[in-house]
């Protein structure tokens, strides 16, 4: 008798993880370096490139907050040209993170811009679950998951702390996503540990693959400490870049292996997954 399973992809996929620097508020440099970065994960198969948190700005939150009509942009902006020429020229797609400004309220937040093979934005996705810290500084939470449709893999984003929450992969994983795109800053310090720990848990926890973008080198406050990484849908690590150096990771992504993965551990055909929390009992021992 064999296990039900989602739908899968047909043909396998491969992506492209950069780990590059970024420059302060200086959005075309970061535009053309991400550009660049298209080009080069094109030449290495790549369908798509994933690049870190606030990629397009660096992770500059009071500089982004005191200029937000120059140090936001929106799907339409200019400056992203580079951008959405090279991945029309390459048939590649992209996400990556930047600031944006809700153009009804002027609510600012930290997105993932994601630019189809056309050149085209066809998604923001605002991150859900901003840290204390980034709603200190004005940022909010967004209020909706995005998952992307890329040659017939389901791939879901989430940003940084995202991840920090199981219930956010979950989510994508119950949409039908074979993939979770992070793009992050985790730094130096306990960033180490929490990349380490979160992302293997939450690919072995709902099967799928995860893929991580990390800053390298000062970012705003902190210090990104690399290790862009992807993580195969059993938990085990495929790629892994260094903590310093800027790095390119391209890794295939095998429906077979998404298969064999959700029939040895189905976990996201369990009935309680789809079906209202269970009620609680309580006890007292003392």
């Amino acid at each position: 008798m064999s296990t039900p399973i989602h739908d899968l992809p047909t043909h396998p996929l491969v992506i492209a993880v950069g780990q590059a620097p970024c420059k302060p508020l200086d959005i075309p440099a970061n535009v053309a370096a991400a550009a660049d970065l298209v080009h080069r994960a094109a030449e290495r198969g790549a369908g798509l490139l994933l690049l870190s948190e606030l990629f397009v700005s660096g992770y500059q939150l009071p500089g982004i907050a005191a200029d937000p009509a120059r140090c936001t942009v929106s799907a339409d902006d200019p400056r992203l040209e580079p951008l959405l020429r090279a991945c029309a020229a390459t048939g590649t797609a992209a996400v990556l993170g930047a600031p944006v400004r809700d153009a009804v309220t002027g609510a600012l937040h930290i997105a993932a811009l994601a630019v189809d093979r056309a050149g085209r934005v066809a998604a923001v996705y605002r991150k859900q679950f901003a840290t204390p810290n980034e709603r200190a500084a004005g940022f909010g939470g967004g209020d909706a998951g995005c998952t992307l449709d890329l040659d017939g893999w389901r791939l879901g984003l989430g940003v940084c702390w995202d991840s920090g929450f199981p219930e956010h992969a979950r989510a994508a994983a119950l949409d039908g996503a074979h993939a979770y795109l992070v793009g992050a800053l985790f730094g130096t310090g306990g960033g180490r540990h929490q990349r380490a720990t979160v992302f293997p848990a939450r690919a072995l926890d709902n099967t799928l693959y995860v893929a991580l973008a990390n800053h390298i080198g000062p970012a705003g406050p902190y210090t990104g400490c690399g290790g862009s990484a992807v993580w195969g849908p059993d938990g085990r690590l495929l790629a892994e870049a260094s903590a310093d150096d800027p790095e390119l990771l391209t890794v295939r992504l095998d429906p077979a292996v998404l298969a064999a993965a959700r029939t040895e551990d189905p976990v996201l055909v369990q009935p309680a997954l789809h079906a209202a929390p269970a009620p609680r009992t309580a006890a007292k021992l003392g």
